[in-house]
């Protein structure tokens, strides 16, 4: 299994704008990829495809989330997921 930490960018937090283009990204990869809180149980982290687990995840600007993923491809994607997450997209 394959972790990344990623501090939220976006002065919204992981909400609108931001987790849709998160969602997409997430989605493009042939693999399971979770979101969660930091220091939250492995067994409750969301579906980091899933634009509705983003919104309910409810992370705010500067808030410290773990991405989970594991196979073929997992280290590359896990970085370009954080990439976007430390980017604030709505400066852009």
């Amino acid at each position: 299994m394959t972790e990344r930490n990623a501090t939220i960018a976006s002065r919204v937090g992981l909400h609108a704008r931001p987790a849709a283009i998160f969602a997409e990204a997430a989605g493009e990869f042939d693999l399971d990829i979770t979101i969660a809180r930091l220091g939250e149980p492995e067994d409750e982290a969301m579906d980091a495809a899933s634009i509705l687990s983003l919104m309910s995840l409810g992370a705010s600007h500067g808030e410290v989330v773990v991405l989970r993923a594991e196979g073929d491809g997992a280290d590359a994607a896990l970085e370009r997921l954080v990439q976007i997450l430390e980017t604030d997209h709505d400066a852009e």
